[in-house]
Formats: C-alpha cells, structure tokens, sequence
C-alpha cells in the first residue's frame, strides 16, 4: 500500500502545451472551434490544415496576441492571453511573413532581435548563427541571401533567446525541397535538445516528420496523433497503384464500383483505396468487362494525405 501511495504521489511532467475549448470568433465566422489538445517537453507536433482553416489563429491565440473567445489555454505553465507578455518572452516565433532588415547583415539583424530580448552577448549571436549554418554568410547583406538562407535566418532569430519552445508557421514555405530537408534536419536536432516544437505546414511528406500530427479543416480539430495511428484509424482498407490506359476511363469506372472507397489520379498512373480483404485478382475481376488496358497492379502505402481527405469528407 505505501509503494502504491508514493507511485501515485509522484508528480508527472506538465505538459508545455495545454489547450482546452479554444474557440475564437470574428463576427459571425468561427475561425476557431472549441479545440482541446496537449503537447509534451521535446515533441514535434505538426499542425495541417489548407488556408482558412485556423492554424494561425491558433498560434496567435497561444501567443497572446488574440484573446479566445471561449476557453483557455497554457504555455509553459502561463496563461495565454493573462500572461502574454510571460510566454512570448520565452519561446520563438517564426511567422509565415517573417521580418528580416534587408540592408542590415546577418550578424546585425541577429544582434537587433537579441537586443529585443536583452541578449547582448555577442558569443550567443555567434551560436545562433553556427546553429542555423550561417557562420560563412554572417557578414552578408541580407538582401542578397537565397530563400533557403533567408529561412535559417528567421529560424536563427527565433532561437536567439534561447527558447524551449518553438511556433515555426509554415517555415518552408516557397523554398526548395534541398532547403526543406536540411531544415527539417535543424529541426530534429533542436528537438533532441529539448527544444518543443509546434509547426504548421501544407506539404503533408513534411508531416510525416512529426511525432504527432494535428489535422484542421473548418477551425475543427479533426484527429490529432502519430502518423502510423492516423493511418491505420482512418484509412481502412488498402492502397493500390493501378497503372492502365486510359486513365480517365478508369477513374471513372473505379468511382463507381462497388468496395473501392476513393480513387484518384496520381501522375501516370490511378491511387486505389479498397475495402481491407479486396486484393490485385479482385480488382482485376473489377475492370475485366472494361475496355482498359491494365499494365500494372501495384501494392501501396497509405499517406496523411489518405488520412486528410477521408477526415475531411467525414
């Protein structure tokens, strides 16, 4: 009985996220509607959802710069929109449009914004910089750095003050896919420090990166877990990759068949999600009467995109 009491006793992590009803309004529209989750110290949560759907709302109300309309939420154990000016000094921030002094250099806009949180030394901004992998472009005119490094900057002014907490809304955003993957790479790397990381983002291939992902569509939270959960809970059935001739008369005819619950085209070829159990002979016997040519039946794997659109006509 004692070991059971001490068990009990022991306090658990706090969680650096908690998010409990949050609602907001303008007007009439719901940009937010009542969206409760929880995130925990070193997780990096991705946030999907197309444009309109509340993901920036959301990041504004969790930095206390809007007030919800119902509900609540904590930062690192403060009140949102009470203590905004407690939680924004103590995580990073890298909005969509981020500001960044074109004709001040890399060393001076990190020195600005280190000033802004009372960092003045200058072997901080020289860390920031090496962690960002800008050491070889810190005396360069920021005009003249390419959309890839102009995001390590941002994401380095983010980082100046040392945050345990990071909000990156659509970081990558316009950039290359080389430029994508190295600063995903960053990314992990400051998530093995410890460092939490909230990130919204369009390209679902980047989601497959975060340890949770959240989908919103309509201000709705609509499912929020590990991209393997998501998968296995909301695309029942299998995936196939049908290569046949003409596509279009296939897409067709597999829309209207019985035990296919999507199709899609997929560059040259058809994505088929089928009832679990419904194999490559089975979709076979399902074009036989069907003037397609069918070069190829391909086992698939299910994506968040598979996920997204089976929430999102839900």
């Amino acid at each position: 009985k004692m070991y059971l009491f001490i068990y009990r006793s022991k306090k658990m992590p706090e969680p650096v996220i908690v998010v409990d009803n949050l609602t907001r309004h303008f007007g009439e529209f719901v940009a937010v509607n009542h969206v409760s989750f929880e995130i925990q110290k070193g997780e990096i949560v991705g946030y999907l959802g197309p444009n309109g759907s509340g993901k920036t709302t959301s990041f504004r109300m969790l930095l206390g710069l809007l007030a919800p309309t119902e509900g609540h939420a904590t930062v690192l154990g403060y009140d949102t929109y009470r203590d905004a000016e407690q939680v924004r000094a103590r995580v990073g921030y890298m909005s969509q449009k981020f500001a960044i002094y074109d004709d001040l250099t890399v060393w001076e806009n990190l020195q600005f914004y280190g000033g802004v949180y009372g960092i003045t030394d200058k072997a901080r901004i020289d860390e920031t910089i090496a962690l960002v992998g800008l050491s070889d472009h810190k005396k360069t005119i920021t005009r003249e750095l390419s959309g890839g490094w102009r995001q390590r900057l941002a994401l380095g002014i983010a980082l100046v003050h040392s945050p345990k907490l990071l909000f990156l809304d659509e970081p990558t955003s316009g950039v290359d896919p080389t430029a994508r993957r190295a600063f995903w790479d960053l990314i992990y790397e400051l998530s093995a420090g410890g460092v939490t990381i909230l990130v919204t983002t369009h390209y679902m291939d980047e989601a497959e990166y975060c340890n949770r992902v959240g989908m919103m569509r309509d201000g709705r939270l609509l499912a929020m877990d590990t991209p393997m959960a998501l998968k296995e809970r909301f695309v029942p059935g299998d995936v196939w990759e049908l290569y046949a001739e003409p596509l279009l008369d296939g897409l067709n005819l597999l829309s209207e068949t019985q035990g296919v619950t999507r199709v899609s085209l997929a560059g040259d070829h058809l994505r088929v999600i089928v009832e679990a159990g419904l194999g490559e002979n089975d979709i076979q016997r399902m074009l036989a009467k069907s003037n397609l040519h069918v070069t190829s039946i391909q086992k698939g794997e299910p994506t968040l995109e598979d996920v997204f659109l089976n929430l999102a006509k839900g």
